[in-house]
């Protein structure tokens, strides 16, 4: 197998984002490494990710038996250690994560050690490319999910796609982010194997958990190997053969093209949508985009948690039925939030609209990080709305951090997500600049042969609505900004009428160029400016960040006469160690007046809001101040009681 020679070919690649990657998309986002933060809310973030998770994550790996699975696969030898046979994708998914942060932050130290787990991983490649250690280590005796022969069980619990797919997706980050070969030849031998084994006329399971797809897109990308596409939409089109309505639960109860629900375990189904766009996108498939679409409308009218989580349900961690959202049995696993970024994100590089990066931005500032605590090494799996400390979850105890889990994906997820989120900022189209997130940082994009500009954005967002931009060409240079006007400044919170403000309020968002307020056009949910820009042009856009009320459609039965309080993106919640012991019997009338305050020193810096709530008791209602604090950073201060959605009578 030989790789596209010549430095054009590898500085192409490497411009792309090893997150997502948007070659044939109409739109390109810009590479996480081409953006240079400088913001309080997301630079610490990473930096905890890189100097704290990344390495408590390796020395998990080390402690519980993951590193070990592969030496004894190598020598083929004693017993499994670790519970599930999809642990292998742990390290996977942490190398990944070091890459990202070594593309950015040179590192050394990390690098040799990666390269000493990659020699590991090798080793335990079977000589026709398997690698799967659940069932290398003794073949006589697999793992009890695998079955007694290779594939057997794909469909239904094995994982050995799914641990081939987190293969091709770190194997890739590597390859881009250092130039070394050593873990692409690794997957490159993998995914050779399953084009021999898998596609028409071979083996045709579908994949029981999905992110081959995406995998193989990338390893497509890397190499321009065809047939690695080929197989991408090869499982795509396998699913459904028999229509099924047992086999929801990993999408494979009908054909792709005909589902129009989001059905069974969401982050399998994140994945798979996300798959689907990559390959829709490079081989234009209408019918794929035709299944998403419906699919992307009623997840988002129907199944969408208001902090952007999906998977309503603890048994299966799976969507429910339509407006099944509960809050304190929510599952909202920490990996659906993450899929759900990047699918949302794949659909805006589709179609170009605002409201897919309204939902990726509701879901990242809010379901995503909520699944790792201010230490960066103590994790949620689930991530319920309500918290009473009696509802046990599947590790059989109440909710509250935990250092590592058994099945510990969400951990390691994490830990290649965080990275990337620089990549999620800007865009860029045909002689147009996107400008999707409000984060304090810089990039210069190269939109044509002609024009390269840089942008450069001043904010204190989320605690703050005003956004400066500046927009530096090397030459005076006519095209197109595209600012995101979020669909919570403009009285939506989410793109349907599954959530809405209590009391509308309009007018507020203004667009300033060089200090004066332009009239502009809109176009998908942007504000689009199109002139000839030159050194020195400033705009200053500016979003309301009033304290706001939500309350749910009507077919939500479990939150009639509740109403959620959001600021800007960030929805907030109130926790016992703020409020005392009776939560359930909280009431925040509409008449209540709430006040915002930012304080430094307070989770690591938040804006609280404060209110007056009243107490429900036998004989009266009592009065009681409030502090409701962002729901993404509750349970730093220990276990205890949480509610996001608040009865209003």
């Amino acid at each position: 197998m030989k790789i596209k020679n010549g430095l054009f070919f590898l500085s192409f690649v490497a411009s792309i984002s090893p997150a997502q990657t948007t070659v044939g998309y109409a739109i390109q986002g810009i590479s996480f490494n081409r953006v240079t933060i400088t913001d309080q809310f997301w630079l610490p973030k990473i930096e905890t990710n890189r100097t704290v998770t990344i390495p408590a994550s390796f020395k998990k790996c080390e402690e519980t038996g993951r590193v070990e699975n592969f030496v004894l696969a190598a020598e083929k030898r004693g017993k499994f250690l670790t519970t599930f046979p999809f642990d292998d994708t742990d390290i996977y998914k942490i190398i990944e994560g070091a890459s990202y942060s070594m593309s950015v932050h040179p590192d050394p130290k990390l690098d040799r050690y990666v390269d000493s787990l990659i020699n590991i991983v090798g080793k335990a490649q079977e000589p026709d490319g398997y690698l799967y250690t659940a069932g290398t280590i003794d073949p006589l005796h697999p793992h009890d999910w695998a079955g007694k022969d290779r594939w057997v069980n794909e469909s239904q619990m094995s994982h050995e796609l799914y641990n081939s797919g987190h293969l091709f997706e770190a194997a890739s980050a590597h390859y881009l982010a250092t130039g070394k070969r050593n873990f692409l030849d690794i997957a490159l031998k993998n995914a050779d194997l399953l084009t021999q084994v898998f596609g028409p006329g071979k083996r045709n399971d579908a994949p029981g958990h999905e992110i081959v797809e995406m995998g193989l897109v990338k390893l497509y990308h890397i190499t321009g190997v065809k047939r690695y596409l080929d197989l991408a939409g090869f499982f795509i089109d396998c699913r459904g053969k028999v229509n099924d309505s047992k086999k929801a639960y990993s999408q494979d109860h009908k054909p792709v093209i005909q589902q129009d629900e989001a059905v069974g375990h969401a982050v399998r189904a994140g994945y798979l949508y996300s798959g689907v766009a990559d390959v829709a996108a490079l081989t234009d498939n209408a019918e794929y985009l035709s299944a998403i679409d419906k699919i992307w409308d009623n997840m988002v009218s129907k199944k969408l948690y208001i902090t952007g989580g999906i998977g309503s349900r603890h048994q299966g961690e799976a969507f429910g039925d339509n407006y099944e959202l509960p809050n304190l049995t929510a599952y909202n696993e920490t990996c659906a939030a993450i899929a759900n970024v990047y699918w949302n994100y794949r659909m805006f590089l589709l179609h170009g609209e605002s409201k897919y990066i309204d939902v990726l931005e509701r879901s990242l500032y809010n379901g995503v990080i909520s699944g790792v605590g201010l230490d960066g090494k103590t994790f949620f799996y689930p991530n319920p709305l309500e918290c009473d400390l009696h509802y046990k979850f599947n590790s059989g105890e109440t909710l509250t951090r935990q250092p590592w889990f058994d099945c510990s994906c969400c951990p390691t997820n994490l830990c290649r997500f965080l990275p990337s989120v620089p990549g999620y900022i800007y865009a860029q189209g045909h002689n147009k600049v996107y400008v999707n997130l409000f984060v304090q940082s810089s990039s210069t994009i190269q939109l044509n042969k002609e024009v390269v500009v840089t942008i450069a954005q001043e904010t204190q967002y989320p605690w703050d609505g005003k956004v400066k931009i500046s927009v530096i060409p090397e030459k005076t240079s006519q095209f197109a900004l595209y600012l995101r006007i979020p669909g919570w400044a403009d009285n939506q919170p989410v793109p349907s009428d599954l959530y809405s403000f209590v009391n509308p309020e309009m007018g507020s968002v203004s667009v300033i160029v060089n200090g004066e307020v332009v009239r502009y056009k809109s176009d998908k949910g942007y504000a689009v400016i199109d002139r000839k820009w030159k050194r020195g042009d400033v705009v200053n856009f500016v979003l309301p960040m009033s304290i706001r009320r939500v309350e749910a459609n009507k077919n939500v039965a479990e939150n009639s006469g509740k109403v959620v309080i959001e600021r800007g993106p960030i929805v907030y919640c109130l926790e016992g160690v703020d409020n005392g012991t009776q939560l359930n019997k909280l009431i925040l009338p509409d008449s209540s007046k709430l006040s915002e305050t930012f304080v430094p020193d307070m989770l690591g810096g938040v804006v609280k809001i404060s209110g007056e709530a009243l107490i429900t008791g036998e004989l009266a209602k009592q009065s009681q101040k409030i502090t409701a604090i962002p729901y993404f950073i509750w349970n730093n201060r220990g276990a205890d009681e949480m509610k996001v959605w608040i009865p209003r009578n």
